[in-house]
C-alpha cells in the first residue's frame, strides 16, 4: 500500500532546457533527506524546446517525480494545473530556477502545521534585482493596497504553501475564472498571486507570511512596460470580479 503523500511540490516549467541542469536535482536531494512522503509535480507549460524530454528522463530515474504535459498557458495556468494534479496534504509551488531554495519549505510547513491555511514566502531584500524589477514590485505594493487592501508585504514571491483544504477551495475558482487556453510567448501573470491571496482572504482562510532566502536569477521573461500594464490590468480585473460577484464564493 502506497504511503499517503504529505507534501506536493508543484513546479512550472517553460523552455527550461538551457537552465535545466541541476535544478530539479536540488529539490529531490533535499526532499530525499526528509522523513515524510512527498511528490514533485512538474508541469511542462507547452515548451517549444526539449524541456519535456528532459523532464521525462528525469522522472524515470527519480521516484516521486511526476510530469504533467500541458498547453502553453503561462505560469498561472501551469500552477493551477499542477495543484489540481497534486495529492499531498500540503502543497507548495516553487520556481524551477530555485531563486528561493526548496530548503525554505521547512518554514512554510511549520506554519501550515501550526494551523495556517496559506503561507507566503516574503523576500525581505531583493539584492541583485534590476531596478526595473524593483520598480514593478513597489508599484504592485501600492496598487494592491489601494485597490484590494491586501496587507501583505510580498505577494509576488514564487514560493507559497497551502493546506489541502485551502487549495481545494481556491484553485477551482481560479480555474473557472481562467479556463485552460493556449497562449503564445512567455507570460509572468503578475496578477495571479494577488488574486489567489485575495480569494483566500475573502474565503476566511488564515494567511501567514514568513521571510525566505531569495537570490536574483536573470530572466528574459520580465518586460517592464508590458508587465507593468498587465499588472495594473489584472489588479483592476480582480477588483471588478469581486464587485460583480464573479467569484461566487
Amino acid at each position: 500500500m502506497q504511503s499517503k503523500v504529505f507534501l506536493s511540490v508543484v513546479v512550472p516549467a517553460f523552455n527550461e532546457a538551457v537552465n535545466f541542469s541541476g535544478k530539479l536535482s536540488q529539490i529531490t536531494e533535499y526532499l530525499n533527506k526528509q522523513k515524510y512522503h512527498w511528490e514533485i509535480v512538474v508541469v511542462n507549460d507547452g515548451s517549444s524546446d526539449n524541456t519535456l524530454e528532459l523532464l521525462n528522463e528525469f522522472s524515470q530515474s527519480n521516484k516521486g517525480v511526476r510530469v504533467v504535459d500541458s498547453l502553453h498557458q503561462g505560469k498561472a495556468g501551469s500552477i493551477i494545473r499542477g495543484v489540481r494534479e497534486s495529492v499531498g496534504d500540503y502543497i507548495i509551488f516553487s520556481d524551477m530556477d530555485q531563486a528561493t531554495p526548496i530548503s525554505e519549505s521547512a518554514r512554510i510547513l511549520t506554519l501550515l502545521q501550526s494551523g495556517y491555511d496559506i503561507v507566503i514566502g516574503s523576500r525581505s531584500k531583493r539584492e541583485g534585482a534590476p531596478v526595473v524589477r524593483q520598480i514593478l514590485a513597489y508599484g504592485m505594493v501600492i496598487l494592491r493596497t489601494l485597490l484590494l487592501r491586501l496587507p501583505y508585504r510580498d505577494t509576488q514571491c514564487g514560493f507559497k504553501g497551502f493546506s489541502r483544504k485551502a487549495a481545494q477551495r481556491i484553485f477551482p475558482v481560479l480555474e473557472k475564472i481562467h479556463p485552460p487556453h493556449e497562449i503564445h510567448g512567455p507570460a509572468v501573470n503578475p496578477g495571479f498571486d494577488v488574486e489567489l491571496l485575495y480569494l483566500g482572504r475573502k474565503l476566511g482562510f488564515r494567511i501567514a507570511q514568513t521571510p525566505v532566502t531569495w537570490h536574483h536569477i536573470k530572466s528574459d521573461r520580465v518586460r517592464f512596460f508590458k508587465d507593468a500594464v498587465s499588472g495594473v490590468t489584472e489588479l483592476l480585473l480582480v477588483r471588478w470580479r469581486s464587485v460583480t460577484n464573479a467569484y461566487q464564493l
